[in-house]
């Protein structure tokens, strides 16, 4: 495996370092607080171009792959975790078009997607549909030229502010998973709302909003794939989201290590820095671990996906080792910075507070396990 990078790669690493320092860590904490969607901070990426990075060339891409991708992912969750949490959730319409999509699709909706000038949202979850991926309600039905489609998506990354969709929905509810369809669904078509924006313990600042479809006319050319095939879109989708899940978690894990390292050399108590307690040092030494560890597993995933070798097993170690990895990491950068850490002069509370969606969205760490364990026994069956 080789996760060195060429000059060009570099160049764009180098620039978003750049911009993270100047532009997006001084205003990460004031994003989060107003809850406001960091507008301006994604315009900066349209202009840097880095929606293109996986896609290929002839698509307005810079086919620099899943491994540049993730990298991109985790400086920007880094410096400002809502700017890195669009960033993923574009990918997973994105991946889907690009993966599945025919010619026109890709033509239509995939080159908007990859220069930024749209933002991309994935609807599967809904209320009795969340781990078990395969209880989807929403409702398609074939009238004539177009497909109508009935339902509600629950806590959907981007919503509202995306102007293009992946949408899930079943087209043979009597066939379970064999009726599930993807749509590609645009802002705006009749019959397509918006509900709610959750109000979560964190991540103020990332829309989360219902999709409510009362009737809404979809396009027969919008099937993505094939009617009846929706369960693999998804699936595969999941599997890419969960090399970004892994991204962020270690972009957000790594922040909190470097604000719990630099205040420990600040903070004085019984005469000395408390970095020189054995007990900090320890600590340090345990989260430095777990994010390398974590960083190495997103990698892999992200290599393996690139060099066209199955991923998912490692994408989903990646997954929850990192999502667990980033609880531990947070909890004790808070831990460290004593008092003041669990109060919004620091930021590490909220770093805290963001750290425990990991383990829940884009499958469970007990789905995560499920995953891993049914693939194992797949290598080992005898």
């Amino acid at each position: 495996m080789d996760f060195r990078f060429t000059e060009d790669e570099q160049m764009i690493i180098d620039a978003v370092k750049e911009l993270g320092e100047e532009e997006l860590a001084p205003y990460a904490s004031e994003v989060a607080e107003k809850g406001e969607f960091p507008t301006e901070a994604i315009e900066k990426c349209r202009e840097m171009d880095i929606f293109a990075i996986p896609v290929e060339e002839r698509w307005g891409g810079l086919d620099m792959g899943f491994l540049m991708w993730g990298t991109i992912g985790e400086l920007l969750s880094y410096y400002c975790q809502t700017t890195g949490s669009v960033y993923g959730a574009h990918m997973l319409a994105q991946y889907p078009i690009m993966h599945f999509g025919n010619e026109e699709q890709l033509e239509k909706y995939l080159v908007p997607l990859t220069t930024g000038e749209h933002i991309g949202a994935f609807g599967l979850t809904e209320p009795n549909a969340g781990s078990d991926a395969g209880s989807v309600q929403t409702k398609a039905e074939l009238r004539g030229d177009k497909y109508i489609l009935n339902g509600t998506k629950i806590f959907i990354s981007n919503g509202g502010v995306a102007e293009t969709y992946v949408i899930i929905a079943n087209l043979s509810p009597g066939k379970g998973t064999r009726g599930l369809t993807a749509f590609i669904v645009e802002k705006g078509f009749p019959g397509f709302e918006f509900g709610k924006d959750e109000k979560k313990m964190g991540w103020d600042a990332l829309p989360n909003r219902e999709l409510i479809f009362q009737d809404c006319e979809v396009p027969v050319e919008n099937v993505l794939y094939k009617p009846g095939r929706g369960f693999r879109v998804a699936m595969e989708t999941l599997g890419v989201g969960r090399i970004g899940m892994a991204v962020g978690a270690v972009g957000l894990a790594q922040a909190a290590f470097d604000a719990a390292i630099l205040y420990s050399q600040q903070r004085e108590q019984f005469g000395q820095k408390i970095a020189e307690f054995q007990a900090i040092q320890h600590m340090m030494a345990d989260m430095a671990t777990e994010i390398e560890a974590s960083r190495l597993l997103y990698q892999k995933s992200a290599w393996l996906k690139d060099q066209g070798e199955p991923f998912e097993k490692v994408a989903s170690m990646a997954k929850l080792y990192s999502s667990e990895t980033v609880g531990r990491v947070t909890s004790k950068a808070v831990q460290i910075h004593g008092g003041v850490g669990y109060t919004r002069e620091f930021p590490v509370e909220r770093y805290m507070r963001d750290a425990k969606l990991f383990e829940i969205v884009e499958g469970t760490s007990e789905i995560q396990r499920n995953i891993i364990a049914n693939l194992l026994l797949r290598e080992y069956h005898i």
